[in-house]
């Protein structure tokens, strides 16, 4: 399987000057886990994640006031729609992270997170007998 068959193509873009609030709220409306973070000044994309806001949020910051810029990633990995399920999961693994963007001509098409690949793989587990019901 490829990541394009497991990937959600609802691709939440925010900026860079979103607040942590605002952004969870539409996180939470679209039902994902991480926005693409387009800041328009440096002509590069980032991902802020769930976890960036539940660690910020646990630290005391507060979320009215911190904005997306300064929790991005942006050392980020990209997929392709065409790698495999597994070459997705060994960079996740590698890098010790739960999203990566899809970028199709250099464009985000998708993101794909654990959830989505084992989502994938367990069905096709289970009708090869590999995993009990």
């Amino acid at each position: 399987m490829l990541v394009r068959d497991a990937m959600s193509t609802v691709v939440l873009t925010i900026g860079p000057a979103h607040t942590l609030r605002q952004a969870a709220r539409l996180m939470s409306a679209r039902r994902v886990g991480a926005a693409v973070v387009l800041d328009p000044d440096t002509c590069g994309l980032g991902i802020l994640t769930e976890r960036d806001i539940l660690n910020a949020v646990g630290a005391g910051q507060d979320p009215d006031r911190e904005t997306a810029h300064g929790h991005t990633t942006t050392d980020v990995v990209f997929a392709a729609p065409g790698w495999t399920l597994e070459e997705a999961a060994a960079a996740m693994s590698r890098g010790e992270f739960r999203h990566l963007i899809v970028l199709d001509e250099h464009e985000p098409v998708g993101v794909v997170s654990v959830r989505d690949i084992i989502r994938c793989w367990l069905p096709a587990r289970e009708r090869a007998g590999a995993v009990p019901v």
